[in-house]
């Protein structure tokens, strides 16, 4: 198997609201060859469960639960450790991709 050509980083916090909608905008894109890393930052809310359920349904989708709330800046160094691809790229819980 190869390397994805991207690795998507996505910092989760509090945002069972949106981050539905945010995955769901990456995973629609016409290219398909990315991987999706989620970053449970220590969310109180749903987020993190809702992140084992995008990555059980799509193996390009990764989770990693951190074991304490870190920031934004945290989740996103502990990913770049972490990533395949041959380009980096970040996206907030809730922003999307615009088809």
């Amino acid at each position: 198997m190869t390397s994805p050509y991207i690795s998507i980083i996505m910092p989760v916090y509090k945002s069972e609201k949106y981050l539905r909608k945010s995955v769901e905008a990456v995973l629609s894109q016409s290219f398909k060859d990315f991987e999706l890393l989620l970053v449970d930052d220590c969310s109180p809310d749903n987020s993190g469960r809702i992140c084992d359920e995008f990555a059980e349904k799509d193996s390009r989708i990764k989770v990693v639960h951190l074991p304490e709330n870190g920031g934004v800046s945290n989740a996103r160094n502990t990913a770049m450790t972490m990533v395949n691809g041959e380009y980096l790229c970040f996206l907030d819980s809730d922003d999307y991709f615009d088809s």
